[in-house]
């Protein structure tokens, strides 16, 4: 377990450096152009909404009434049922087992039911798994999105394109109201692998035929807890 965490700590840093490789030498190759333009950029004028005006309750309804738009399926938990919701959605899933990232909390997994862990797996094997749960490091009421920044206890970016099935924890302190204070929660963060998920995979870019599952899992769950 501990070689195959270091393995996607390991992952996780080489793609960072290597993204920052990228940055760097663009930059080099633009010259005194970059602080012009990172000069022009911050003098745009930013006046839309940076903070929200409701209030707790109203934001959590309207984070759960766009999953809802969306074809999420939304499960309201209180603070310690974690594990008996898990298995509630995994039973109307007709699922019984879970890959899940190897730091994912104990207490969240139920009894008689399996999750191992993804970390050191190919992606045949995630592919032919039942589905994923993972946790989130923030979500946006207005949009609707789960924000997930792939560290150890979050899973590699595979877990959100590959699996047919999605279960998000998500806890009510996490649920911000705009796209501002969603990205400002990644203060920090900024060097890290980043993937939003706001509701199942679906397009219409085809004959404009709505579609399912093209771009990462066709279903999504998302236990809101408090």
């Amino acid at each position: 377990m501990v070689g195959e965490t270091r393995q996607g700590e390991k992952t996780v840093n080489a793609n960072s450096a290597a993204r920052a490789d990228i940055l760097l030498n663009i930059r080099r190759s633009v010259g005194d152009h970059a602080a012009i333009c990172e000069a022009e950029y911050a003098a745009i004028p930013r006046e839309y909404r940076h903070k929200g005006t409701a209030d707790r309750s109203e934001i959590l309804d309207l984070f759960a009434s766009r999953l809802h738009d969306y074809d999420a399926v939304v499960y309201h938990c209180p603070a310690g049922a974690i594990s008996t919701i898990v298995a509630a959605a995994m039973d109307a899933r007709n699922k019984t087992s879970l890959l899940r990232p190897e730091r994912l909390p104990q207490e969240w997994l139920p009894a008689n039911r399996s999750f191992p862990v993804v970390d050191g797996l190919s992606y045949e094997e995630i592919n032919r798994g039942e589905g994923v749960i993972t946790g989130c490091v923030a979500a946006i009421a207005f949009t609707g999105t789960i924000m997930l920044r792939h560290s150890v206890g979050e899973g590699r970016r595979a877990l959100t394109l590959i699996p047919d099935y999605h279960l998000c924890v998500v806890f009510a302190d996490q649920v911000v109201e705009t796209v501002p204070e969603g990205f400002a929660r990644l203060k920090g963060m900024e060097t890290q692998p980043l993937t939003t998920v706001s509701g199942p995979s679906a397009t219409a870019d085809i004959e404009m035929s709505r579609v399912k599952g093209v771009h990462g899992p066709r279903f999504l769950d998302v236990i809101l807890v408090g």
